[in-house]
């Protein structure tokens, strides 16, 4: 297989963003999952959703045990980003994380919140989540962290007093182009999960793929992104020469990335790249770009390849 001939030489084009990353365990994995799956919801893209979350890691009990949570039990480490270019974005942000924490984390049984970042910027999340203890929440130290114990009928819920956030970067991309939609989707599958084993990572749409992947702007004024109709396989006829979709490709499925840095999204790229290309019936590899509409982080595929 010549990779340099399946994967387009182009680029991705992401954009900064700012990012709170928290720890969650719970008693086991059913009921941390469950939280994980609260706390992420209705979280794919920042179009229409108040953030992008997702799983940076999970935790499992051998890890947790050697002393990977700070109190033994399963854990999964959890990324909110919000885009930079919002001016709102810090105050946006801590609404965000104040929401889903004390909706969505505090409510799950057995459920335990802790802050992953220390920076010298940080919400006191935990104080105003406290205030639901109306009165009889206290600070304490336990399992090695400053944080505020809440009364609540299930027992007591600990969280970490401060929540750092930072810089991070969102929409690191790849598109699968397939003969046919199974065989762009399993290509997809596979560089999703070799995105989600990549340390400092998260995916946040179903499954980690989008179906519908999207140009920024539209021909409407009350929308700022619209489907990316040159490369819609079904407009192919209808869009003649202005079509940028290849002889044979009837489906294009996209992975999304967001992480802690572009160094972080580069190795997640590179990994998904080399995990899809075997699939049959994947024609090429490609990502999406916009002549910099979006923003200034960009992911050179070739040069992914020649590293």
């Amino acid at each position: 297989m010549n990779l340099h001939e399946l994967v387009e030489d182009t680029y991705a084009e992401g954009f900064r963003s700012i990012y709170g990353e928290i720890l969650i365990t719970a008693r086991d994995q059913n009921w941390l999952e469950k939280a994980v799956n609260a706390v992420t919801g209705h979280a794919s893209s920042t179009i229409l959703c108040d953030c992008e979350a997702g799983v940076s890691e999970w935790i499992d009990k051998d890890a947790a045990l050697g002393g990977a949570t700070p109190d033994s039990r399963p854990g999964a480490v959890i990324q909110f980003h919000v885009p930079r270019f919002r001016k709102d974005r810090r105050e946006h942000l801590e609404k965000v994380m104040l929401a889903r924490i004390s909706q969505n984390v505090l409510t799950c049984p057995t459920a335990r919140c802790f802050n992953r970042l220390e920076t010298e910027d940080y919400y006191k999340l935990g104080r105003k989540i406290a205030f639901f203890g109306d009165g009889h929440q206290f600070r304490d130290s336990r399992y090695g962290i400053k944080g505020w114990v809440i009364p609540i009928l299930g027992g007591e819920f600990f969280l970490s007093r401060r929540f750092g956030f930072r810089d991070g970067v969102m929409g690191g991309n790849l598109w699968f182009l397939g003969e046919t939609e199974e065989a762009a989707l399993i290509a997809a599958e596979r560089a999703a999960e070799a995105a989600e084993a990549t340390p400092g990572v998260i995916t946040t749409f179903p499954g980690g793929v989008a179906a519908s992947g999207s140009k920024a702007g539209s021909s409407y004024s009350f929308t700022i992104a619209s489907t990316y109709a040159e490369f819609c396989p079904t407009l192919k006829e209808k869009l003649g020469e202005t079509s940028k979709v290849p002889e044979g490709c009837n489906s294009i499925m996209e992975l999304i990335v967001n992480g802690r840095d572009l160094d972080a999204l580069k190795i997640a790229t590179k990994n998904a790249i080399l995990a899809a290309a075997p699939t049959p019936g994947l024609m090429r590899i490609s990502a999406g770009n916009y002549n910099g509409r979006l923003g200034k982080s960009f992911v050179h595929l070739h040069e992914l390849l020649d590293a």
